[in-house]
């Protein structure tokens, strides 16, 4: 009896419960090593807030709370310039195309017009030459012309107009970026109209 109690199996149950112990510390320790890493790095770990068009927009629309949306983005999925706050898009144009799902970017706005001259407007308008907006930068003077078209001769519609910005170009677009242009509010919605129905461009002052 005394050499089999020598050789006696060791309790299972000790063993057992000590395996779980040091399993449970060692779960411990990683949650505890992951909360310092959500803390130390809280951007990339959980996101950030970012602007993505809800749909597709076409270039020069007006930006509203339906064409946009939040989502948290991770910092290696977010580009530079992105925005993070719907405030920043409310109203503004749009200078290039985007599709649904594309996180908005500084650059995809036209500049926001500083005050102008008491009885001016700021209008959009899309030039039918590309190559000709290339020579235009804030500040120019410029005279707006509509191209002819059969029953509707060239035309100058407004003179003297102010450029206050010149959107991005899409590579793919056939015509030319949106141009933003301070007229005379007399003019302003008659030019902005007939540049939806005949092609426009500008000559140089």
């Amino acid at each position: 009896m005394d050499v089999l109690a020598k050789f006696r199996l060791p309790d299972l149950t000790r063993l057992q419960g000590r395996r779980t112990r040091l399993i449970r510390r060692w779960l411990a320790a990683c949650l505890l090593l992951t909360g310092a890493l959500l803390l130390v790095h809280p951007g990339s770990a959980r996101g950030a807030p970012t602007v993505l068009a809800a749909r597709d927009l076409p270039s020069g629309a007006t930006l509203r709370a339906a064409d946009v949306r939040l989502a948290d983005l991770p910092d290696q999925a977010r580009p530079l310039g992105v925005l993070s706050s719907l405030d920043a898009v409310d109203g503004r144009l749009l200078a290039g195309a985007v599709r649904a799902g594309e996180p908005l970017t500084d650059v995809r706005l036209a500049a926001i017009p500083g005050p102008g001259d008491p009885g001016t407007a700021t209008v959009p308008v899309r030039l039918a030459d590309a190559a000709v907006a290339e020579l235009l930068g804030p500040g120019r003077r410029v005279d707006v012309v509509a191209a002819p078209e059969p029953g509707a001769p060239a035309s100058v519609l407004a003179g003297g107009a102010t450029v206050v910005t010149v959107g991005h170009q899409e590579p793919s677009a056939t015509k030319g970026p949106l141009v933003l242009l301070r007229l005379p509010e007399a003019i302003a919605t008659r030019v902005a109209a007939i540049s939806l129905e005949r092609p426009v461009t500008v000559t140089l002052r």
